[in-house]
């Protein structure tokens, strides 16, 4: 059985917001092909080839039910073994991971895909609503997220200009990532005076329809040695579940998170982790997000997002950038951002983030988030060694 898991290769295509030249199963190999190609291998069940698949897709979004038979020929894996999880990407990766572990498998492809601009998203995210009461109602993942960013704000005195640095930021720290779909050079102002979607969330304060996928190679410790020089290594990972029903709990917490983190953290070793980690990636569909997901992750203190953006410590060059690809705000779709999350951090950590590397990066942390108010939190700690 592996004592450890390696990444030993990741790679995406550029963001989009219609990617009608391609379908699901050509998007999802722009990026296998990128991995393959770069390590050499093939599917084989005899022990130095992929032995297994984790694809990562949602029925809704593909509009057919078992979406992952739609992809098998491009992934590959027709005749050989798949595992599908439909939930964020960042979880596809936690299962990759769990089969290596198991010592049934020692190389591992993992891809999520999705393409978000061939469905209207608003209908297809009322249909995650509990369909007596709440989906009645009209709402999707957006109105929930004004109704969570209002109890937010409400309850700690966040500000509209607090979540629009957020905005700012991450949308400049794109403009270094040829994958981002949405770098842009704004201000404060600018997105104060973008278009109203949901009071509070702006046009700016929302991540864009995007179309993409994401891939990567996981091994045990013997093979990621012998497959790369530079092996990254998953030293912990969590998830946890909030309740499905909005009304059973305050949405200005995040308590699900707060779980996954601090067992994520208990399996790397990390106690402090503002202080121990070099970079975080966390998952925002709208800018309120981050200031209250780096509360659950332990970067601050309940409440006290706003204050850590005004400081400047998430900043590139600050005392621990956030999202120096961009984050969601630069465009990823849903149910692979956390697997771009995952993606960044590996490059990163193997020092090839181009413009945007942080400077001697050696453990890093992935985010990623699924359903309605963020009902599902997975962390991940990856480091060097």
């Amino acid at each position: 059985m592996a004592q450890r898991v390696g990444i030993v290769a990741v790679a995406q295509t550029k963001y989009h917001p219609n990617r009608a030249d391609a379908n699901e199963g050509e998007l999802a190999y722009e990026a296998i092909r990128q991995v393959l190609q770069e390590t050499g291998l093939g599917f084989s069940d005899d022990g130095d080839g992929i032995s297994s698949a984790v694809t990562c897709s949602q029925d809704f979004w593909d509009g057919r039910t078992i979406s992952n038979l739609n992809v098998m020929s491009y992934v590959g894996a027709h005749l050989s073994h798949e595992d599908k999880v439909a939930e964020d990407g960042v979880n596809a990766v936690y299962t990759a991971m769990a089969q290596v572990l198991s010592g049934k498998h020692d190389i591992v492809l993992t891809v999520a895909h999705m393409k978000e601009s061939q469905g209207d998203k608003s209908i297809i995210e009322n249909a995650a609503f509990d369909p007596i009461f709440l989906r009645v109602l009209g709402l999707d993942f957006l109105t929930a997220a004004a109704l969570q960013a209002q109890r937010y704000m409400h309850r700690y005195g966040i500000t509209a200009e607090q979540c629009a640095k957020v905005a700012v930021k991450n949308r400049g720290n794109a403009k270094r990532n040829p994958y981002a779909q949405e770098p842009m050079d704004i201000t404060v102002e600018d997105v104060l005076k973008s278009k109203m979607l949901a009071s509070p969330i702006r046009q700016l304060d929302a991540k864009p329809v995007s179309d993409g996928a994401c891939a990567m190679i996981l091994a045990s410790e013997e093979k990621a040695k012998k497959l790369t020089a530079k092996p990254v290594w998953i030293l912990g990972v969590s998830n946890c579940y909030e309740t499905h029903y909005l009304g059973d709990r305050d949405l200005a917490d995040c308590n699900a998170l707060v779980k996954a983190a601090r067992k994520a953290y208990g399996m790397a070793g990390v106690s402090d982790p503002l202080k121990e980690l070099d970079l975080a990636e966390v998952s925002e569909e709208y800018s309120y997000q981050e200031l209250l997901w780096m509360e659950g992750l332990g970067l601050c203190g309940r409440g006290e997002g706003g204050k850590l953006i005004d400081s400047g410590v998430t900043q590139m060059g600050g005392q621990l950038p956030v999202n120096p690809s961009g984050g969601m705000l630069a465009g990823n779709p849903n149910g692979v951002a956390g697997m771009a999350r995952v993606a960044e951090c590996v490059l990163q950590l193997r020092n090839e983030a181009g413009d945007r590397q942080v400077p001697g990066a050696r453990l890093a942390l992935a985010h990623g988030v699924t359903g309605i108010c963020g009902q599902l939190q997975a962390v991940m700690i990856l480091g060097t060694s």
